[in-house]
């Protein structure tokens, strides 16, 4: 046997065990994950009751195998939450060994902070939610704030999307690049980015009146004369990248992109910055679906499949998953 066949037999021993399920919400992404993990996307059936309940039954033997669950938090997003918790009750009660969540997009990690009296903190309480479902484990993929983590009361592992978009952008000259934050709280991670391309970064001072309504007062950093390279975690109704377009013209960059790793695009909002004359692209990621109808010829989507899918085989095989971070 060669050292080749070796390895895949190795390799396809050490996988065995494995049981991947995919929700309603993002079955293509579930289905390109398995196709580079090399093991069946096994069926799930959900009904729906007279009375509006769902059921949801796993079409495969879970008994003492490690169970990962794919399911991004995506509109509908209670319906799919919903379809998620009932698959981690299916999971437990088949006996399986150990149930990962994946989960590529965590809409809930917006509601993250107590900033109103009276208000909420769901990121926390749908993590416990899925923590009392059966989860034993999470696999999340670029969580909107760094406290999002320790909501979870089981162990997470956090990925992100940078060294794809990195890979993506280094087609390009970067010798005049300076990356864009459009707010503070964004700031580390474009720094992280800015630093994997070896190029400049910059920060707009960002002020959230609504969830539809900021205002960016001004923006710290090198942008006259340069490309831009704007970066956010996700794009849902784009108007902080708007507002921050609006504010960069007046500095009068040479060109701009617009990347992210969710791109929601809520409210036509695709169309909106696709309009913008001197936006050239717009990149993100497929952590989320995006309708083939709403695509414009300038959008860009890169798959995070091979990263899930290694991580998702580091985690079954107890091996380290945080060199995935390393630079490329």
């Amino acid at each position: 046997m060669t050292s080749a066949s070796a390895d895949n037999a190795k390799r396809g021993k050490s996988l065995r065990d494995i049981a991947v399920f995919s929700g309603s919400a993002h079955p293509e992404l579930a289905a390109e994950i398995c196709t580079h993990l090399g093991v069946p996307l096994y069926p799930v059936q959900v009904d729906r009751f007279a009375n509006d309940c769902l059921q949801v039954q796993l079409q495969a033997n879970c008994r003492e195998r490690d169970v990962f669950l794919i399911q991004p938090l995506v509109t509908p997003v209670q319906e799919n939450l919903v379809e998620l918790m009932l698959m981690l009750d299916a999971a437990r009660g088949a006996s399986a060994a150990r149930t990962t969540v994946v989960m590529p997009h965590y809409a809930y990690a917006r509601s993250d902070k107590k900033d109103a009296p009276r208000i909420s903190i769901g990121g926390r309480l749908v993590a416990d939610l899925m923590v009392t479902a059966g989860a034993n484990r999470v696999l999340a993929m670029t969580l909107h704030s760094p406290q999002v983590h320790g909501f979870f009361s089981v162990p997470v592992d956090h990925l992100h999307a940078l060294n794809e978009l990195a890979r993506h952008f280094r087609q390009y000259d970067l010798s005049n690049t300076t990356v864009v934050s459009p707010d503070l709280g964004n700031a580390k991670e474009a720094a992280h980015f800015a630093r994997l391309l070896g190029v400049q970064v910059a920060a707009g001072a960002k002020q959230r009146y609504a969830d539809d309504r900021v205002q960016i007062t001004s923006v710290i950093g090198e942008i006259t004369g340069r490309d831009l390279i704007v970066l956010d975690d996700e794009i849902a109704r784009g108007s902080t990248v708007l507002e921050l377009l609006d504010r960069l013209r007046e500095l009068k960059p040479r060109s701009i992109r617009v990347a992210c790793t969710h791109g929601l695009f809520a409210d036509k909002a695709l169309d909106r910055i696709g309009s913008q004359e001197d936006v050239l692209e717009i990149v993100c990621t497929n952590t989320v679906p995006v309708p083939v109808e709403e695509r414009t010829d300038k959008l860009r989507i890169l798959s995070i499949a091979p990263a899930m899918a290694e991580a998702m085989r580091r985690i079954h095989n107890g091996e380290s998953v945080s060199s995935l971070f390393e630079p490329v």
